[in-house]
Order: structure tokens, then sequence, then C-alpha cells
């Protein structure tokens, strides 16, 4: 089974964005590299000359390079951005079908997991449309994947699945990081970059509970899909996708590869993978139980 890197969804500073991938193309065992800003329009020009010289090293180092699109497209700049990324010279990750506008019939894409691939008509379209690789909405289930995965080849397209990060949930219009700063979104300061993994949201009773990261809504915990990984391989799932953390995102990527390999087992990978986030809980409940947000062993 071969890993992605799934794109940067925090607002992490240009010197951070540059140096994360220079160590991924230098250290990481990594198949597949999505790059680009997914979440807010308005964080791209800060790193916007960071992405082809990141991209040509990746490359260099035999990584397969995607570049990423936004997932909420609704202002003339963002249809320029989807416009542009396009034209950067390799395939892209599409995160809302308004960017199969801008595609030529046929043009080969990715499709990223805000896009709602939920059954196999969807697949289909998708592929016959010139999807070449699918990463699911996390929440499905394990029977489900196992589903798609099954129809995948007879599409041409392959399925990749979410394996670790904290979950995108939801995505907005309205930036309640901006919001609880006494903020507008058009006036935000950009306060985001303050919480490079999203800020961390509590219930009344005091409980953590979601992060949000501008205008997105991402879980708490942080998904975990080692228990998972015999059953994921024997669906037929191509691909296991990392979301980039605040943590050592090559060892991550090298526990990934050790249980996928069946060099270590489940229980090992788990807690070596808990030790590189010690404040963030794992889950794995959408794919393994009824509730998201639980771990089962």
């Amino acid at each position: 089974m071969q890993l992605t890197l799934g794109p940067i969804l925090g607002n992490w500073p240009a010197d951070r964005f540059a140096d994360f991938y220079a160590r991924i193309a230098d250290e990481a065992d990594i198949d597949r590299v999505v790059i680009g800003e997914v979440v807010c329009s308005k964080r791209l020009p800060f790193f916007a000359d960071r992405i082809a010289p990141a991209a040509e090293r990746l490359a260099a180092a035999g990584k397969q390079v995607v570049f990423a699109s936004l997932g909420l497209v609704t202002l003339p700049r963002e249809r320029r951005q989807a416009r542009d990324a396009t034209e950067l010279g390799g395939p892209v990750e599409i995160n809302d079908l308004t960017m199969l506008r801008y595609l030529a019939p046929g043009q080969p894409f990715t499709v990223g997991p805000l896009v709602n691939v939920y059954n196999e008509g969807t697949l289909g379209f998708l592929a016959a449309r010139g999807a070449l690789s699918v990463c699911l909405p996390p929440e499905l289930p394990l029977a489900s994947i196992a589903t798609l995965a099954r129809a995948a080849p007879s599409t041409g397209a392959d399925i990749e699945v979410w394996g670790f990060g904290r979950v995108p949930l939801a995505i907005s219009g309205r930036c309640y990081h901006a919001r609880v700063h006494g903020l507008a979104k058009d006036s935000c300061q950009f306060v985001c970059a303050q919480d490079p993994d999203g800020l961390e949201v509590d219930t009344l009773d005091g409980e953590p509970f979601l992060a949000a990261n501008g205008v997105q809504t991402l879980s708490f915990t942080c998904a975990d899909a080692l228990g998972a990984v015999d059953a994921l391989a024997a669906a037929g799932v191509a691909r296991l996708r990392l979301s980039p953390q605040s943590c050592d995102m090559v060892a991550v990527a090298r526990i990934f590869r050790d249980r996928c390999a069946g060099r270590i087992d489940p229980a090992d990978a788990t807690t070596r993978l808990s030790a590189l986030l010690p404040s963030m809980p794992l889950s794995n409940g959408f794919m393994l139980g009824p509730v998201g947000a639980a771990h089962v062993a």
C-alpha cells in the first residue's frame, strides 16, 4: 500500500512551509505529495512563490507531486486560483467540483476527501471524467470503503483512505477563527496562524470537541488507521493519506510504512504514533466503530 502526504491544512509561515517540504523530499518514505492551499484563498499569496521550488525538490526526490485546489470556491479571485492550479505543470487534486470547469475533458486529476464520493455511481462519473485516484471522505465506515474499493478497478481509478491527521469535517463561508478573536473575516489579521493544527474548541462542559482552522472545522482527535491496514489492503485500497500535523511527519511516515510492510504489529504501531502526539488523542471510530471520536482496539 502506498502513502500520500496530503496538503498542509493549517496556516503555516512560508519559511516553515518550505522547510517542511525540503525535509519531506530528503527524508520521508512517501510516494505522493499533495501541495497547495485548500482551506482559505487569503493564505495563498504568503507562500505561492514557494510551491514551485518545493514541487521540483519533491519530484527530484522521486515523489509524485499533485497540486491542491481550494475546498470552497466562491469569489472571483478563487475562480482565478482554481484556473491557475491547472497551469502549474502537474496533476491537480480537486476539492470542489468547480475545478472540473477548468480541466479539459479527459485531463487526469485526483479527487480530495472534501468531495462527497459515497457510492459507485459518483466514483464512476469522476473516473470517466479523468480521475485517476479518489481519496474517500474520512467519515466512511470500513464496509463502504470496501464496496468502493471493489468497484474501483472497473472504473480505472484507485482508492485512497484518510489514514492520519485531524479529520476535515466541514468548510464554511464564515471564519470562526476570526470571530473568536473579535475580528471580521475580511480583516482577520490571519489569526489562524496562531494555531497551526487548529484552535481547540470545548463543549459547554469543558470537554475537547472540535478544532477550528479558519473557515474549516476539524476533529479534535487525530485519525489513526493503523489498526485497519490489513483490512484496507484486503479490500483493495491503494493508498493511505497522512495529513501534516505539528509533529515529526517523517517519523509518522516511517510508522505507517513499517505497518503496511508488516514489520510491526498494530498495537506497537499505535503506541509509537501516540508518542508523537501526546496532546492529541487518536481515533478510528468513523472507520471501525459507531462513534467517530472513539479509538477501537
